[in-house]
């Protein structure tokens, strides 16, 4: 999956999720009303009357009714302790290794080692030709 994907997805995820879709459609709502009235009055005057409590429109409306009804929704702000997953975690048991017996090493093993193998020629074997 593409990495700009991937981050449009993760993106969708969270404004849905932290319920960012009443804010989208109500930045919607106020872009149509600021455009409706920059074109009968000036810039100030027309972004003044898009954020009058008064002058809401019907998507103001809507929006603000939905807000308030998600707000006193039982799954939002019921307290009540029976309708949640109670998880338990219990404790887990120690994990106890032991340490390996520990054997110091001396030169005394080097003739172990040695054993069965002959000593290099001294000096090194010369070609009789040359």
């Amino acid at each position: 999956m593409p990495r700009k994907l991937q981050l449009i997805c993760l993106l969708s995820a969270w404004l849905v999720a932290t319920g960012s879709p009443w804010d989208v459609v109500q930045v919607f709502a106020w872009g149509r009303m600021f455009t409706g009235y920059v074109r009968q009055m000036s810039l100030t005057a027309a972004f003044g009357q898009t954020f009058k409590p008064d002058n809401m429109c019907s998507l103001c409306r809507a929006v603000k009714a939905a807000k308030q009804r998600q707000d006193q929704s039982p799954a939002a702000g019921d307290k009540d302790e029976l309708g949640k997953i109670l998880l338990v975690f219990e404790p887990v048991p120690q994990l106890v290794v032991a340490r390996p017996p520990f054997s110091t090493w001396s030169p005394s093993n080097q003739i172990m080692i040695d054993l069965g193998r002959s000593a290099p020629p001294v000096p090194p074997p010369r070609n009789p030709a040359a």
